[in-house]
């Protein structure tokens, strides 16, 4: 009799540690929302250029304690290649041209990791362009203002490392830069 009263009291202080042990974390899918900003900024022998798109898409599974963001499970953010502008059409044809927009049309990025605590954390990930994909890291800020959630990040990294040939103009006579500044800020929200 003691025997039993042991197993149903052992069994019923697990059952309440694992009840409450999942009220406290929950895992919600969040998706791309809002205007995100993506951007690419270099250099040339002529001047610094920018181009930038307003579009794009993305979802994950976010890692939540008590309510509060605590890491992502998953997450997948990815924008068409074309949508990057500049505002000169001849620098956004030749970026096109060089990117391999017409074979690879997008830009994506697929998180693997993501480490730290509070509103700095560091992101590791396959972070693919002109159809390379590279494993990349980075910092990142989070920031929450209600159920939503802002990441903000930027990387340096070169052209040459996707395998893209620094686009020329004029001849050959304007020369754009190897190192380019990626960065982003893109905000996210519970599919509920």
């Amino acid at each position: 009799m003691k025997r039993f009263t042991y197993f149903r009291f052992f069994f019923l202080l697990s059952a309440i540690l694992l009840i409450g042990g999942n009220s406290a974390f929950s895992q919600t899918n969040y998706v791309l929302s809002g205007t995100p900003l993506f951007k690419v900024a270099g250099g040339s022998t002529l001047h610094d250029w920018e181009m930038v798109s307003e579009s794009g898409v993305g979802q994950g599974i976010f890692v939540l304690e008590n309510g509060q963001f605590k890491t992502v499970q998953s997450l997948t953010v990815s924008f068409q290649a074309e949508t990057l502008k500049s505002g000169t059409r001849g620098l956004d044809s030749n970026a096109y041209k060089a990117l391999k927009t017409d074979k690879y049309k997008e830009v994506r990025f697929v998180l693997k990791e993501l480490t730290g605590q509070g509103s700095s954390m560091t992101a590791k990930g396959d972070l693919t362009i002109a159809g390379v994909t590279k494993l990349v890291s980075f910092p990142v800020k989070v920031s929450a203002v209600g159920n939503k959630l802002t990441f903000e990040g930027s990387l340096e990294t070169r052209l040459t490392n996707f395998s893209i040939t620094p686009p020329t103009a004029l001849m050959g006579t304007v020369k754009t830069e190897d190192e380019i500044k990626l960065s982003f800020k893109s905000t996210f929200q519970p599919t509920l």
